[in-house]
């Protein structure tokens, strides 16, 4: 009976190599860059899933609509008040000259950024006004002016 013969034979009858006659050894897998592979594609999948969750939230924030109160309270004649909302990125302002205390004034707002800004300013005769901005339910800004020429200035968001 003859022995396997897994490798060349020898050319000119020397002697044969060492693996003469015996199977190679199997090749060895190496199983860490497939590990590396896996972890990788694992955080590439829960980022893309993170992003997707922050998109659709930042959208649905973007669409919602808010109502914004601006109040101004006090004894002051003549104050001078200017209101400006936030929507969709943009400001819109408006003013009210002579203002006769108390005021109000109720709007919408939408957009990332929502709320509005209030500035009271009192004329030469003085007095006392106080404003306040209020979104949604959330406590009201307020502040104070006092004293001719005085300013007051509230910020909701």
């Amino acid at each position: 009976m003859s022995e396997p013969q897994w490798g060349p034979r020898p050319e000119g009858g020397g002697t044969p190599p060492p693996w003469y006659g015996y199977p190679p050894p199997p090749r060895r897998r190496r199983v860490w860059p497939w590990v590396l592979l896996g972890i990788a594609v694992l955080i590439v999948l829960g980022c893309v899933a993170i992003a997707a969750l922050v998109f659709s939230e930042v959208d649905e924030e973007a669409d919602r609509k808010v109502r914004v109160t601006y109040e101004v309270t006090g004894d002051a004649n003549d104050a001078s008040i200017t209101y400006t909302t936030w929507n969709n990125g943009n400001t819109s302002s408006s003013s009210v000259s002579d203002a006769r205390l108390p005021w109000r004034k109720e709007v919408e707002s939408t957009g990332l950024m929502k709320g509005g800004s209030l500035v009271v300013t009192l004329g030469e005769s003085g007095g006392t006004a106080t404003c306040s901005v209020t979104v949604d339910d959330n406590p009201p800004q307020t502040s104070t002016a006092r004293g001719k020429f005085a300013t007051a200035t509230c910020d909701g968001f």
